[in-house]
This record gives C-alpha cells, sequence and structure tokens, in this order.
C-alpha cells in the first residue's frame, strides 16, 4: 500500500472514530480523484438494502470525479472462529466471547490495487472506546458479495460509462 493511500485510511479511520465516540456508527467514504470528496451515512447498517444504495450513491460520486483511489470505512461488531469472520452493525448488548468491536476498512488504489484492515477497538467501564493504530492485512482476503465496499468496486471496476444512467430507477 503507497503512502497516500495510507494517508487516507488514516483520515477515514479517525472520522469514524470520532463519529463513535459520540456515540455514531456511520459508514464513511473517501474518494479521491480530479477533487476529494468525503460522504457518510448514518444508516448504512440498518439493512443490505440501505447499504447498497450508498454504496451506489457512492460510486457515482466517484465516477462524476475520476476516482483513482477511495477508502470505505464502517464500524462493526467481528467474531472471528479461525477461518472465517463475521460482522454485524455495533450494539449495545455487552460482546460474546469471540466478539470485537471493530472499524472495518477497505481501500483502493489504481496502482496498488485493494486493500483491507481494520481498527479494533474496546471500551472503557465507562463506554469510552479506546481504539488501537489500524491495521492492514497482508494475508490473502476471500471477502464475500456484502462485504462493506465491495458492491462500490463493483461498480467502479464495471467501466460502465454514464453509471448513473444504467441504474435501475424507482417507481
Amino acid at each position: 500500500m503507497n503512502s497516500e493511500t495510507w494517508a487516507l485510511v488514516e483520515d477515514i479511520a479517525t472520522r469514524v472514530q470520532h463519529a463513535v465516540r459520540a456515540g455514531d456508527h456511520p459508514a464513511i467514504v473517501g474518494l479521491y480523484g480530479d477533487r476529494n470528496l468525503t460522504l457518510s451515512d448514518y444508516d448504512y447498517l440498518i439493512s443490505w438494502a440501505t447499504s447498497l444504495a450508498f454504496e451506489i450513491r457512492a460510486a457515482t460520486q466517484a465516477q462524476a470525479i475520476a476516482t483513482h483511489r477511495w477508502v470505505f470505512a464502517v464500524p462493526q461488531v467481528w467474531f472471528h472462529d479461525g477461518d472465517t469472520i463475521q460482522a454485524c452493525p455495533l450494539f449495545t448488548a455487552p460482546l460474546q466471547l469471540g466478539e470485537t468491536e471493530t472499524i472495518s476498512w477497505m481501500s483502493y488504489d489504481e496502482g496498488d490495487g485493494i486493500g483491507y484492515g481494520r481498527v479494533e477497538f474496546a471500551r472503557r467501564p465507562n463506554g469510552d472506546p479506546v481504539f488501537e493504530e489500524p491495521e492492514y492485512f497482508t494475508t490473502p482476503m476471500n471477502p464475500l458479495p456484502r462485504h462493506s465496499g465491495a458492491a462500490l468496486h463493483r461498480l467502479l471496476a464495471a467501466n460502465i460509462p454514464d453509471l448513473p444512467s444504467a441504474l435501475p430507477r424507482r417507481p
């Protein structure tokens, strides 16, 4: 991962950290192209439909500014069983054995391709989050189609000339 992409990872992860400290759990994407743009969505984790809708909006904005680098981050609860990482939205119940709160991130750079990582965090007894440093995964990843940022990547990689006009319209 190049230094420009890593700087964007740190910027977007910090933005999500500030939101989590304030009690919010938005998805945030930073787009770098002809100009830089940061988008956020507080309903992202409500459902697959709201997640997809945000990633479609982000992809149309990314295409409009000729994005060549982006980072997508979202706070989640992870459960790692040794082979698979399962993720779900943050919640107020106590964590179960094997669960961790984390900010999942996915990056893309035209020269370096896709990267994945996380910012793990724990909570003090008063509920305040304490964040680790951003972590970059060096082991190969096989994300499922619903991985945060995956729809954004697929839409941009499809090279659809005019993405907004190619998308189905709501009745």
